[in-house]
């Protein structure tokens, strides 16, 4: 099949059915619930509306949330810790979820004065928290037998919440045709003492078959789930590490903006400058452009998923996270990574609450002025 023809046919989907429901389909081109005070500009310039919401929104919560958190060790456990590929696999028979609680997470965002939720709908072991039919590794297809993403778009619609959706794209340890550390580096594949079976290599290996995966996935993301905020790609360092055309990143950008017009595009800090914003870890970047900008943190120290390890930040930590973010005219994208069973860590529940409850009354962290 020609590329033109596999996005014809991926933008399809929305009509022909596949996995979407109709009436979250039919929703995608009215006005989202997120963006109902920029209505009058959104029905002349979706994507204008939602960078104007997104620059007001000022604050989210992110969730890094997979089979890594069973392991009660860190999101890159299979990296670091060089797990097989087929033994890593092996966690998904004990992903139950059992108590991820949508309700409770929105209205956790919103006790914290928070605009929006980002969730990790495929980090880089490829495990996805959606139905897909690109591949049986999915939360539908465990124990949980759940739709996760499918959870929380529902809540988020409901209480007016945008629902940003991070996809690992640079970075894959799990597809067959993904980037291999033979043309790659930025933590491309785990460095295994033997080349895994489960990865294509050499004449055999099509990093097009890859591509396109992660086009059909983004789809689905788009036609399922009803008007999407963001999505928030991950793994810069591995295109940035060679040839970063291969990627073909700009068109899938433009396939995501023919899907829902005003969906924002972010690649951390920026792989084509074609970006709608930029998203860096922890601290802000040079931003001579004046785009929008969100830093991402996290409320356990050095760790985006659960670390049974890592020290839990206190308020005023967290709270010195948005000063930096005002400072820098910045979006705080605050992290936090749900225990094994799906439930929020206490700590940060109480950390989350207490921010609110600042905000309620100071009206939000005052940006430090350059004394200088």
């Amino acid at each position: 099949m020609k590329r033109r023809s596999f996005l014809q046919s991926l933008a399809g989907l929305a009509i022909t059915g596949g996995l979407a429901r109709t009436s979250e389909a039919a929703e995608a081109t009215s006005v989202p619930s997120y963006l109902k005070n920029y209505a009058d500009r959104f029905a002349t310039d979706p994507r204008g509306a939602a960078r104007q919401w997104f620059r007001e929104a000022k604050f989210g919560l992110f969730l890094h949330y997979g089979l890594y958190s069973l392991l009660r060790g860190h999101e890159w456990v299979q990296l670091r810790e060089r797990i097989p590929v087929a033994e890593y696999a092996k966690l998904k028979d004990r992903f139950t979820a059992e108590k991820f609680d949508a309700d409770f997470i929105t209205d956790l965002a919103l006790a914290a004065e928070m605009r929006y939720v980002n969730i990790t709908t495929r980090h880089h072991d490829s495990f996805c928290l959606f139905a897909t039919q690109q591949t049986d590794f999915h939360s539908v297809n465990s124990p949980a037998r759940r739709d996760l993403v499918g959870e929380l778009a529902d809540a988020c619609r409901k209480k007016g919440l945008g629902l940003c959706l991070y996809y690992s794209h640079g970075r894959d340890w799990r597809h067959p045709h993904a980037p291999n550390n033979d043309s790659w580096r930025g933590s491309a594949r785990p460095k295994y003492d033997s080349p895994d079976p489960a990865y294509a290599y050499g004449q055999d290996h099509d990093l097009q078959k890859y591509l396109d995966f992660m086009t059909a996935q983004i789809t689905e993301l788009l036609t399922n789930y009803g008007p999407i905020a963001a999505i928030w790609l991950d793994g810069i360092a591995v295109p940035l590490s060679g040839d970063r055309t291969k990627f073909k990143c700009q068109e899938l950008y433009d396939h995501i903006h023919r899907l829902q017009p005003q969906v924002l595009v972010s690649y951390k800090q920026g792989l084509l400058d074609t970006e709608d914003f930029f998203a860096p870890e922890h601290k802000a970047v040079d931003n001579p452009s004046g785009k929008p900008m969100e830093i991402c943190s996290t409320l356990q120290e050095k760790s985006w998923g659960y670390n049974a390890q890592a020290r839990h930040i206190s308020t005023d930590e967290a709270w010195a996270k948005l000063v930096a973010a005002s400072t820098a005219g910045a979006n705080l994208l605050l992290n936090t990574g749900p225990l094994p069973d799906g439930s929020i860590p206490q700590e940060h529940v109480r950390v989350l609450h207490e921010l609110g409850q600042r905000i309620r009354a100071e009206g939000g962290p005052a940006p430090v002025e350059d004394g200088n």
